[in-house]
Order: structure tokens, then C-alpha cells, then sequence
């Protein structure tokens, strides 16, 4: 990856390769989750933390079997089945895990997940008895001509015993082109046991691993287009889908509209009928219903859109409450505020909110109206039913259905700008002469 970022910890919608990973296994219902890593990973160590994970280091990195075995601890006294994952496959899904399940449930002691790719030349083929079942899997770089024909490979994902698990990875050894341990020999020491092995299908799109940037832009696009059609067939409407980039926890309610090139970040609420035109950018918000917004609107974390507002064109709204039927059409920046329901943001406004210190409060009461281009110094209160004139610097609390002015004087000189116009022209004239 070329990255200081570990490759597990890399996004994919908004979360790292691994959550995916442990969220899919957690919502199988696994009552452990051990995280195996290298030495000095301590950025995925912290994060598996966040999931309630055991992590397991393997030190040094003795290939995939030696990283199972390194896991062996963390399942002291576990006597269910293990599913074993690679970390780098965020794209798994329910039902590519549920076929494991089924296979167990219906008397395999070892299941495996198999695959069909493209081009199978790096994986590991899944060599397969006369009945069908799984006989034994050999590593691309040990696999015979014939062999190396097989279509059929490795996914990575096994589902056994814990006790059979224990022991199997025990007997393995490194006799190999690689010199590693691999994890794939398992299946011929449970051969040897006469345990039925058998590989399910999933998609190959389902188990593709991310090892450069190319592959991480190649798995974003399948989730997107995933998000994509999970948020449309939930009652959303995606006017241009390609262009629309969702999170993996974007919530988008019935009767929504987007328009293109839209973009939201994770933890982002969007209510029904709400219609939020082209260009916006949204994270960590939410967005009532009936609402309108953009386009080319942001919303920053912790902005809370109410019923029936309207945010318009550039207007960009941070950690700020926007009540019910309020508008701010254009051009402004509201920050660290509340917005009473029913008030008017004229274009331009802007909460002057940070002091280059600290970040202070500005509360707009409801029915309020803000003329265009007026600047709210916090911490200041504009009372309900206020009004603010256009152009105006406010300071100081504004009293409830009062009019605030704050302007220098205008002041007019008669003539002025044709006797400019006259002197300017003069000079030119001169000018020109001169150079004759």
C-alpha cells in the first residue's frame, strides 16, 4: 500500500477494511473475536479493541497457519466451531458466511469458501474427490501443470471444530516452496482423519483482497454500487447513481431524492421526502423530513436539519440546530448556533463564532429575520421575532421583535464621480502627449 496506515485500516464507505470484517462475524452471533497481528500493529490492536477483540500477535510471521495457531490461545477453554478469515476481504457478506454455516449444519467437519476468479493463476486450487468433497488444497506455487489447471481455488474461509482446529494445527509443518505454515494443510490432515471436507461457492467478488491502492479503488466501487442499490430498493431515489458516494451506515428514508455528485459521509441520517439537489456534501448530520438542501450545501458534524427547511446553495452549516420551517437560501456559514423554526438567514450571513481561542454560541430565536451580509459575533442572543438589517455587525443581544442596525452613517458628495471621471480622463490625455 505504500501507506503508513496498516492495510486492514485503510476505508472502504467510511470504514476500515477490518470492520467490515469483524461486523460480519459479529452479526453471525460469534461469541469471540480474536484479531491476529504482527508486532508493532499497534494501531490495529487499538482499533480490534473497539469491537471487544482479543488480539493474538504473531511474531515472527511464519505464514497462515502459524497465524492461526498464534490465535490458539485467545480460545482457551472455547469449545464451538471457529471460522477462520483473512483480514483484507471487506466485501463478505451474510450470505457467502451463511453457506459455511449450511455446510457444517449439514455434516462437513471442515467447510471452506471456494471461488472462481478471472484469473486463477496466484491461488491456491481446491483439488476435489470423485463425490465431490474437498480432497485437498495445494498452493499455486506447489501446484502441478495439471493441477495449475483447475479453476476452482481458495477463498481463504474455513468453519470447523474448535477441538479439531487445535489439533490439526499442531500437525502441519513447512514442508513447502515457501517454508511456511501453511493454513490450507489443514484440510489434508482432516482428510487423514477421515473428517468430510467440502467447499462452497461464494462469488468471487465477495472474498477479493486488497493489497495496493488499485484493488482498494477496485472494492470501493463494488461496495458503492452495493450501497447504491440497497439505498434505492429501500425507497430512495438516486437520479445519477453512479456520481452518488454513500457510507456504510448512510441512512436515506422513503421518497428521497438525490441529485449528482452528491457525497455523504458516515453518520448520516436523511428522513423522508427530503430532496437534496446536486453537489453537497454531508457527514455526521442529520436532515428532517420534508427538507430541502443544495445544492453545493455542506453539512459539518453535528448539524441538525429540522422539518421543512430549506439550506440552499453554498451555505455550509457546522455543529448547529436548524429548527422546523427555517430557511438559509444562500451563502452563508452557520456554525456553533441555533436556528429558531421559522427564521430567515439572508445571503452572507455568517456566525462568527471562533475567537481564535475558543468556539462560542450564537441562539437565533424563532421567526427571526437576518438581512443579507450581516455578521453575528458570539456569544450573542437574537430574541424571537427580531429583526437584523442588512450589512450589520452584531455584537450585543438583540431584544424580541426589536429592529438592530449597525451601520456607519451614509454619507453623499454631489458630483463627485463626474469630476473623477473628468480629472481621470485629463490625465490620460496628458499622459499620451507626453509620449508624442
Amino acid at each position: 500500500m505504500k501507506s503508513a496506515l496498516p492495510k486492514v485500516l485503510h476505508p472502504v464507505a467510511g470504514k476500515p477494511i477490518l470492520g467490515h470484517i469483524l461486523e460480519a462475524v459479529r452479526h453471525l452471533g460469534a461469541e469471540r473475536l480474536v484479531v491476529v497481528v504482527g508486532p508493532d500493529q499497534d494501531q490495529i490492536a487499538r482499533y480490534a479493541g473497539t469491537f471487544e477483540a482479543s488480539v493474538a500477535i504473531q511474531d515472527p510471521p511464519l505464514g497462515t497457519g502459524h497465524a492461526a495457531k498464534s490465535a490458539l490461545p485467545a480460545l482457551e477453554g472455547f469449545s464451538g466451531d471457529v471460522l477462520v478469515l483473512y483480514g483484507d476481504n471487506p466485501l463478505l457478506t451474510d450470505a457467502a458466511l451463511g453457506k459455511l454455516l449450511v455446510a457444517r449444519d449439514g455434516g462437513a467437519a471442515l467447510a471452506l469458501m471456494g471461488f472462481r476468479p478471472a484469473d486463477a493463476s496466484a491461488y491456491g486450487r481446491l483439488v476435489l474427490s470423485a463425490d465431490g468433497d474437498l480432497d485437498r488444497v495445494v498452493e499455486a506455487r506447489d501446484a502441478t501443470a495439471e493441477q495449475k489447471r483447475i479453476d476452482y481455488v481458495n477463498a481463504g474461509g474455513f468453519l470447523l471444530d474448535a477441538t479439531v482446529l487445535r489439533a490439526l494445527l499442531n500437525e502441519i509443518t513447512n514442508d513447502n516452496a515457501q517454508r511456511e505454515y501453511y493454513l490450507t494443510d489443514i484440510v489434508a490432515g482432516a482428510r487423514r482423519r477421515h473428517l468430510r471436507c467440502v467447499a462452497v461457492e461464494v462469488p468471487a467478488e465477495d472474498v477479493l483482497g486488497v493489497n495496493s491502492r488499485a484493488e482498494l479503488a477496485g472494492v470501493e466501487q463494488i461496495m458503492q454500487r452495493r450501497l447504491r442499490e440497497r439505498a434505492m430498493e429501500n425507497g430512495a431515489t438516486l437520479t445519477d447513481p453512479q456520481t452518488v458516494w454513500l457510507s456504510y451506515d448512510t441512512q436515506l428514508g422513503r421518497d428521497v431524492v438525490v441529485g449528482p455528485n452528491v457525497v455523504f459521509g458516515p453518520k448520516v441520517r436523511v428522513a423522508d421526502n427530503v430532496r437534496i439537489n446536486a453537489f453537497c456534501h454531508f457527514e455526521e448530520c442529520t436532515i428532517g423530513e420534508g427538507s430541502t438542501i443544495g445544492p453545493y450545501a455542506r453539512l459539518r458534524p453535528g448539524a441538525q436539519i429540522g422539518r421543512d427547511v430549506h439550506i440552499g446553495n453554498f451555505v455550509e452549516v457546522k455543529k448547529a440546530v436548524i429548527e422546523d420551517g427555517a430557511k438559509a437560501n444562500h451563502l452563508s456559514y452557520i456554525g456553533d448556533a441555533r436556528v429558531g423554526a421559522g427564521s430567515n438567514i439572508g445571503a452572507g450571513t455568517i456566525t462568527c463564532n471562533y475567537d481564535g481561542f475558543d468556539k462560542h454560541f450564537t441562539d437565533i430565536g424563532r421567526d427571526v429575520f437576518i438581512g443579507s451580509n450581516s455578521a453575528l459575533v458570539a456569544p450573542v442572543k437574537i430574541n424571537d421575532g427580531a429583526y437584523v438589517a442588512a450589512g450589520s455587525v452584531i455584537t450585543k443581544d438583540v431584544e424580541g421583535d426589536a429592529l438592530a442596525v449597525e451601520r456607519s452613517e451614509q454619507r453623499q458628495v454631489g458630483q463627485w464621480a463626474a469630476k473623477f471621471r473628468a480629472r481621470k480622463r485629463a490625465e490620460k490625455a496628458a499622459k499620451g502627449k507626453s509620449k508624442e
